[in-house]
Protein backbone atom coordinates (compact mmCIF):
# COMPACT_ATOMS: atom_id res chain seq x y z
CA UNK A 1 0.00 0.00 0.00
CA UNK A 2 1.20 3.47 -0.90
CA UNK A 3 0.62 5.22 2.42
CA UNK A 4 1.55 8.65 1.07
CA UNK A 5 -1.13 8.29 -1.60
CA UNK A 6 -3.73 7.19 0.95
CA UNK A 7 -2.64 9.81 3.52
CA UNK A 8 -1.08 12.82 1.75
CA UNK A 9 -0.33 14.61 5.02
CA UNK A 10 2.44 12.07 5.66
CA UNK A 11 4.54 13.68 2.91
CA UNK A 12 4.23 17.09 4.60
CA UNK A 13 4.42 16.30 8.32
CA UNK A 14 5.67 13.67 10.74
CA UNK A 15 2.23 12.78 12.03
CA UNK A 16 2.48 11.55 15.63
CA UNK A 17 -0.98 12.78 16.57
CA UNK A 18 -3.51 10.01 15.95
CA UNK A 19 -4.39 10.20 19.66
CA UNK A 20 -5.78 13.64 18.79
CA UNK A 21 -7.35 12.79 15.44
CA UNK A 22 -6.94 9.90 13.07
CA UNK A 23 -6.34 10.56 9.38
CA UNK A 24 -8.93 10.31 6.65
CA UNK A 25 -7.74 8.31 3.68
CA UNK A 26 -8.12 9.48 0.09
CA UNK A 27 -10.18 6.34 -0.54
CA UNK A 28 -12.63 7.36 2.17
CA UNK A 29 -12.72 10.93 0.82
CA UNK A 30 -13.77 9.60 -2.60
CA UNK A 31 -16.54 7.53 -1.05
CA UNK A 32 -17.80 10.52 0.95
CA UNK A 33 -17.83 12.69 -2.16
CA UNK A 34 -19.80 10.08 -4.10
CA UNK A 35 -22.23 9.70 -1.19
CA UNK A 36 -23.01 13.41 -1.10
CA UNK A 37 -23.36 13.68 -4.86
CA UNK A 38 -25.87 10.84 -4.82
CA UNK A 39 -27.74 12.63 -2.01
CA UNK A 40 -27.78 15.83 -4.07
CA UNK A 41 -29.17 13.94 -7.04
CA UNK A 42 -31.62 11.70 -5.21
CA UNK A 43 -32.86 13.48 -2.10
CA UNK A 44 -35.23 11.34 -0.04
CA UNK A 45 -35.03 8.50 -2.56
CA UNK A 46 -31.29 8.32 -1.93
CA UNK A 47 -31.87 8.22 1.82
CA UNK A 48 -34.22 5.27 1.46
CA UNK A 49 -31.73 3.45 -0.72
CA UNK A 50 -28.85 4.08 1.70
CA UNK A 51 -30.66 3.25 4.95
CA UNK A 52 -29.43 -0.41 4.97
CA UNK A 53 -25.88 0.87 5.51
CA UNK A 54 -26.69 1.38 9.20
CA UNK A 55 -27.45 -2.30 9.74
CA UNK A 56 -24.47 -3.26 7.59
CA UNK A 57 -22.24 -1.20 9.88
CA UNK A 58 -23.82 -2.68 13.01
CA UNK A 59 -23.02 -6.19 11.76
CA UNK A 60 -19.52 -5.07 10.77
CA UNK A 61 -18.88 -3.63 14.26
CA UNK A 62 -20.23 -6.78 15.92
CA UNK A 63 -17.94 -8.97 13.84
CA UNK A 64 -14.87 -6.77 14.16
CA UNK A 65 -15.07 -6.50 17.95
CA UNK A 66 -16.59 -9.97 18.50
CA UNK A 67 -19.77 -8.74 20.18
CA UNK A 68 -23.36 -9.96 20.02
CA UNK A 69 -25.25 -8.13 17.30
CA UNK A 70 -28.32 -7.21 19.43
CA UNK A 71 -25.99 -5.60 21.98
CA UNK A 72 -24.38 -3.18 19.49
CA UNK A 73 -25.61 0.41 19.31
CA UNK A 74 -24.46 3.25 17.08
CA UNK A 75 -24.15 6.78 18.50
CA UNK A 76 -22.80 10.14 17.38
CA UNK A 77 -19.86 10.22 19.80
CA UNK A 78 -18.49 8.65 22.97
CA UNK A 79 -20.03 11.25 25.26
CA UNK A 80 -23.56 10.72 23.95
CA UNK A 81 -23.27 6.95 24.33
CA UNK A 82 -21.70 7.14 27.78
CA UNK A 83 -24.18 9.72 29.06
CA UNK A 84 -27.10 7.65 27.78
CA UNK A 85 -25.72 4.60 29.57
CA UNK A 86 -25.38 6.56 32.82
CA UNK A 87 -28.92 7.88 32.53
CA UNK A 88 -30.19 4.32 32.34
CA UNK A 89 -28.58 3.24 35.60
CA UNK A 90 -30.17 3.56 39.04
CA UNK A 91 -28.71 6.44 41.04
CA UNK A 92 -27.83 3.95 43.78
CA UNK A 93 -24.73 2.88 41.83
CA UNK A 94 -21.37 3.73 43.42
CA UNK A 95 -18.54 4.39 40.97
CA UNK A 96 -14.82 3.78 41.18
CA UNK A 97 -12.82 6.26 39.07
CA UNK A 98 -9.18 6.99 38.30
CA UNK A 99 -7.56 10.33 39.10
CA UNK A 100 -6.81 12.46 36.02
CA UNK A 101 -9.33 10.47 34.02
CA UNK A 102 -10.82 11.75 30.77
CA UNK A 103 -13.15 14.60 31.83
CA UNK A 104 -16.12 13.24 29.89
CA UNK A 105 -16.06 10.21 32.18
CA UNK A 106 -15.69 11.53 35.70
CA UNK A 107 -17.53 14.83 35.25
CA UNK A 108 -20.62 13.12 33.85
CA UNK A 109 -20.67 10.66 36.75
CA UNK A 110 -20.13 13.31 39.40
CA UNK A 111 -22.58 15.80 37.89
CA UNK A 112 -25.32 13.17 38.00
CA UNK A 113 -24.85 12.76 41.72
CA UNK A 114 -23.48 9.23 41.74
CA UNK A 115 -21.46 8.36 44.81
CA UNK A 116 -17.87 7.92 43.66
CA UNK A 117 -14.35 7.16 44.84
CA UNK A 118 -11.02 7.82 43.12
CA UNK A 119 -7.69 6.01 43.02
CA UNK A 120 -4.27 7.19 41.88
CA UNK A 121 -2.86 6.05 38.56
CA UNK A 122 0.76 5.09 39.19
CA UNK A 123 2.98 2.03 39.08
CA UNK A 124 0.79 0.43 41.76
CA UNK A 125 -2.50 0.98 39.93
CA UNK A 126 -3.77 -2.59 40.08
CA UNK A 127 -3.13 -2.80 43.82
CA UNK A 128 -4.75 0.61 44.25
CA UNK A 129 -7.87 -0.60 42.44
CA UNK A 130 -8.17 -3.82 44.44
CA UNK A 131 -7.71 -1.96 47.73
CA UNK A 132 -10.34 0.61 46.76
CA UNK A 133 -12.84 -2.11 45.79
CA UNK A 134 -12.42 -3.83 49.14
CA UNK A 135 -12.67 -0.55 51.04
CA UNK A 136 -15.51 1.23 49.21
CA UNK A 137 -17.46 -1.68 47.68
CA UNK A 138 -18.30 0.13 44.42
CA UNK A 139 -20.92 -1.29 42.08
CA UNK A 140 -19.34 0.10 38.90
CA UNK A 141 -15.84 0.94 37.68
CA UNK A 142 -15.63 3.36 34.74
CA UNK A 143 -12.27 3.96 33.08
CA UNK A 144 -10.46 4.61 29.83
CA UNK A 145 -8.91 1.37 28.60
CA UNK A 146 -6.01 3.57 27.45
CA UNK A 147 -5.46 6.76 29.44
CA UNK A 148 -5.52 9.81 27.19
CA UNK A 149 -2.71 11.71 28.96
CA UNK A 150 -0.12 9.10 29.94
CA UNK A 151 -1.00 6.33 27.49
CA UNK A 152 -1.27 3.82 30.34
CA UNK A 153 -3.21 0.78 29.17
CA UNK A 154 -5.10 -1.27 31.72
CA UNK A 155 -3.91 -4.87 31.61
CA UNK A 156 -6.56 -6.96 29.82
CA UNK A 157 -5.78 -9.94 32.07
CA UNK A 158 -6.40 -7.75 35.11
CA UNK A 159 -9.76 -6.63 33.70
CA UNK A 160 -10.81 -10.26 33.20
CA UNK A 161 -9.66 -11.15 36.70
CA UNK A 162 -11.64 -8.24 38.16
CA UNK A 163 -14.80 -9.51 36.52
CA UNK A 164 -14.17 -13.07 37.68
CA UNK A 165 -13.50 -11.94 41.25
CA UNK A 166 -16.31 -9.38 41.41
CA UNK A 167 -18.94 -10.59 38.92
CA UNK A 168 -21.53 -8.04 40.03
CA UNK A 169 -19.16 -5.10 39.53
CA UNK A 170 -19.97 -3.33 36.26
CA UNK A 171 -16.85 -2.64 34.21
CA UNK A 172 -17.45 0.24 31.80
CA UNK A 173 -14.62 1.11 29.42
CA UNK A 174 -13.93 4.08 27.17
CA UNK A 175 -12.27 2.56 24.13
CA UNK A 176 -11.71 5.72 22.10
CA UNK A 177 -7.91 5.60 22.54
CA UNK A 178 -7.89 1.81 22.19
CA UNK A 179 -10.34 0.59 19.56
CA UNK A 180 -8.55 -0.02 16.28
CA UNK A 181 -5.14 -0.68 17.81
CA UNK A 182 -5.47 -4.38 18.69
CA UNK A 183 -7.50 -7.47 17.85
CA UNK A 184 -10.16 -7.23 20.55
CA UNK A 185 -12.70 -9.83 21.73
CA UNK A 186 -15.40 -7.98 23.63
CA UNK A 187 -17.36 -11.03 24.75
CA UNK A 188 -14.28 -12.47 26.45
CA UNK A 189 -12.82 -9.20 27.74
CA UNK A 190 -14.61 -8.99 31.08
CA UNK A 191 -16.05 -5.60 30.16
CA UNK A 192 -19.75 -4.88 30.53
CA UNK A 193 -19.58 -1.93 28.17
CA UNK A 194 -17.15 -0.55 25.64
CA UNK A 195 -18.02 2.91 24.33
CA UNK A 196 -15.83 4.39 21.60
CA UNK A 197 -15.72 7.22 19.12
CA UNK A 198 -14.46 6.37 15.64
CA UNK A 199 -12.40 9.44 14.77
CA UNK A 200 -9.08 8.38 16.30
CA UNK A 201 -7.54 4.94 15.73
CA UNK A 202 -10.47 3.75 13.59
CA UNK A 203 -9.82 6.58 11.10
CA UNK A 204 -13.54 7.10 10.52
CA UNK A 205 -13.87 10.86 10.88
CA UNK A 206 -16.16 12.64 13.31
CA UNK A 207 -19.81 12.04 14.15
CA UNK A 208 -19.76 8.28 14.68
CA UNK A 209 -19.28 6.00 17.68
CA UNK A 210 -20.55 2.71 19.08
CA UNK A 211 -21.63 1.08 22.32
CA UNK A 212 -21.09 -2.62 23.07
CA UNK A 213 -22.97 -4.13 26.02
CA UNK A 214 -22.66 -7.38 27.92
CA UNK A 215 -25.87 -9.32 28.51
CA UNK A 216 -25.57 -8.44 32.19
CA UNK A 217 -25.59 -4.69 31.59
CA UNK A 218 -28.07 -4.90 28.72
CA UNK A 219 -30.53 -6.58 31.04
CA UNK A 220 -29.98 -3.97 33.77
CA UNK A 221 -30.69 -1.15 31.35
CA UNK A 222 -33.69 -2.96 29.90
CA UNK A 223 -35.22 -3.53 33.34
CA UNK A 224 -35.23 0.24 33.89
CA UNK A 225 -37.27 0.75 30.70
CA UNK A 226 -39.36 -2.38 30.18
CA UNK A 227 -42.55 -0.83 31.54
CA UNK A 228 -42.43 2.15 29.17
CA UNK A 229 -44.69 1.40 26.17
CA UNK A 230 -42.99 1.41 22.80
CA UNK A 231 -44.26 3.81 20.10
CA UNK A 232 -46.66 2.21 17.63
CA UNK A 233 -45.92 4.62 14.79
CA UNK A 234 -45.52 2.46 11.62
CA UNK A 235 -42.07 3.76 10.61
CA UNK A 236 -40.73 3.01 14.12
CA UNK A 237 -42.24 -0.46 14.31
CA UNK A 238 -39.81 -3.08 15.56
CA UNK A 239 -37.43 -0.65 17.29
CA UNK A 240 -36.62 -1.89 20.80
CA UNK A 241 -36.38 -0.04 24.10
CA UNK A 242 -32.63 0.46 24.26
CA UNK A 243 -32.45 1.51 20.62
CA UNK A 244 -34.77 4.44 21.43
CA UNK A 245 -32.25 5.51 24.06
CA UNK A 246 -28.92 4.99 22.30
CA UNK A 247 -30.16 5.67 18.76
CA UNK A 248 -32.83 8.37 18.97
CA UNK A 249 -33.73 10.15 15.77
CA UNK A 250 -31.95 9.71 12.47
CA UNK A 251 -28.47 8.24 12.02
CA UNK A 252 -26.42 10.00 9.36
CA UNK A 253 -25.46 7.76 6.45
CA UNK A 254 -22.42 9.91 5.65
CA UNK A 255 -20.84 9.62 9.10
CA UNK A 256 -21.81 6.02 9.76
CA UNK A 257 -21.12 5.03 6.18
CA UNK A 258 -17.65 6.53 6.64
CA UNK A 259 -17.22 4.33 9.71
CA UNK A 260 -18.22 1.27 7.70
CA UNK A 261 -15.80 2.14 4.90
CA UNK A 262 -13.00 2.72 7.39
CA UNK A 263 -13.63 -0.61 9.13
CA UNK A 264 -13.40 -2.32 5.76
CA UNK A 265 -10.16 -0.45 5.06
CA UNK A 266 -8.67 -1.57 8.38
CA UNK A 267 -9.82 -5.14 7.74
CA UNK A 268 -8.15 -5.08 4.31
CA UNK A 269 -4.83 -4.36 6.06
CA UNK A 270 -5.58 -6.75 8.93
CA UNK A 271 -6.01 -5.70 12.55
CA UNK A 272 -3.45 -8.33 13.60
CA UNK A 273 -0.93 -6.83 11.18
CA UNK A 274 -1.68 -3.34 12.49
CA UNK A 275 -1.21 -4.59 16.05
CA UNK A 276 2.08 -6.31 15.17
CA UNK A 277 3.51 -3.27 13.40
CA UNK A 278 2.52 -0.71 16.01
CA UNK A 279 3.63 -2.97 18.86
CA UNK A 280 7.13 -3.26 17.37
CA UNK A 281 7.42 0.46 16.68
CA UNK A 282 6.01 1.54 20.04
CA UNK A 283 8.22 -0.88 21.95
CA UNK A 284 11.24 0.69 20.29
CA UNK A 285 9.89 4.20 20.96
CA UNK A 286 9.29 3.47 24.64
CA UNK A 287 12.81 2.11 25.03
CA UNK A 288 14.39 5.12 23.32
CA UNK A 289 12.34 7.63 25.30
CA UNK A 290 12.96 5.80 28.56
CA UNK A 291 16.71 5.83 27.84
CA UNK A 292 16.48 9.61 27.56
CA UNK A 293 14.62 9.91 30.86
CA UNK A 294 11.43 11.03 29.10
CA UNK A 295 9.25 8.03 29.99
CA UNK A 296 8.98 6.44 33.46
CA UNK A 297 9.92 2.80 33.90
CA UNK A 298 6.41 1.60 34.75
CA UNK A 299 5.12 2.91 31.42
CA UNK A 300 8.12 1.78 29.43
CA UNK A 301 7.90 -1.77 30.79
CA UNK A 302 4.15 -2.47 30.56
CA UNK A 303 3.33 -5.99 29.42
CA UNK A 304 0.37 -4.67 27.43
CA UNK A 305 1.25 -1.16 26.33
CA UNK A 306 -0.61 1.37 24.24
CA UNK A 307 0.37 3.37 21.19
CA UNK A 308 0.53 6.63 23.20
CA UNK A 309 3.47 8.15 25.10
CA UNK A 310 3.76 11.41 27.03
CA UNK A 311 7.00 13.32 27.60
CA UNK A 312 7.82 16.16 29.98
CA UNK A 313 9.33 18.79 27.66
CA UNK A 314 10.11 22.47 28.10
CA UNK A 315 8.49 25.02 25.81
CA UNK A 316 11.68 25.49 23.80
CA UNK A 317 11.69 21.80 22.87
CA UNK A 318 7.96 21.85 22.07
CA UNK A 319 8.66 24.75 19.69
CA UNK A 320 11.49 22.78 18.06
CA UNK A 321 9.14 19.87 17.39
CA UNK A 322 6.69 22.25 15.76
CA UNK A 323 9.46 23.82 13.67
CA UNK A 324 10.46 20.34 12.51
CA UNK A 325 6.85 19.74 11.36
CA UNK A 326 6.27 17.01 13.90
CA UNK A 327 2.61 17.01 14.89
CA UNK A 328 1.86 16.06 18.50
CA UNK A 329 -0.34 17.38 21.34
CA UNK A 330 0.01 19.02 24.75
CA UNK A 331 -1.91 16.94 27.29
CA UNK A 332 -1.80 17.35 31.04
CA UNK A 333 1.67 18.59 31.89
CA UNK A 334 3.32 16.71 29.05
CA UNK A 335 3.62 16.47 25.28
CA UNK A 336 1.87 13.43 23.83
CA UNK A 337 3.03 11.44 20.80
CA UNK A 338 1.24 8.47 19.28
CA UNK A 339 2.04 5.95 16.56
CA UNK A 340 -0.33 4.19 14.14
CA UNK A 341 0.31 1.72 11.30
CA UNK A 342 1.16 4.55 8.90
CA UNK A 343 4.09 5.61 11.08
CA UNK A 344 7.61 4.30 10.54
CA UNK A 345 10.98 4.05 12.28
CA UNK A 346 12.00 7.09 10.25
CA UNK A 347 9.25 9.04 12.00
CA UNK A 348 10.56 7.89 15.37
CA UNK A 349 14.13 8.73 14.40
CA UNK A 350 13.14 12.25 13.38
CA UNK A 351 11.49 12.72 16.77
CA UNK A 352 14.61 11.44 18.54
CA UNK A 353 16.90 13.65 16.47
CA UNK A 354 14.96 16.75 17.49
CA UNK A 355 14.93 15.66 21.15
CA UNK A 356 18.71 15.08 20.92
CA UNK A 357 19.29 18.58 19.54
CA UNK A 358 20.35 17.48 16.07
CA UNK A 359 19.69 19.69 13.07
CA UNK A 360 16.86 18.49 10.84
Amino acid sequence: MNLSASFPILSKYTYLNTANSGLLSTELAKWRSQHDQLFIDGGSAFRMEQSPIIETLRANVAGFFKADLPNVFLTQNFSFGFNTLLDGLPKTHRFLLLNNEYPSIDYQIMSRGFEHFKVDLDEHLEDNILAAIEKHQPTAFAFSVVQYISGYRLNPDFIKKLKQTYPDLLLIGDGTQFSGTTDFDFKNSGLDALVSSGYKWLLAGYGNAFVLLSDQLYNQLYQERKNTPLPNTPFLKGKKQLAFCFEPGHLDTLNFGSFNESLNFIKSIGISEIERKTEELCKLARTKLNDRGLLPDYLANQQYASTIMSMQLNQAMVDKLADARILCSPRGTGTRVSFHFYNTEDDLQKLLDVLDGKKI
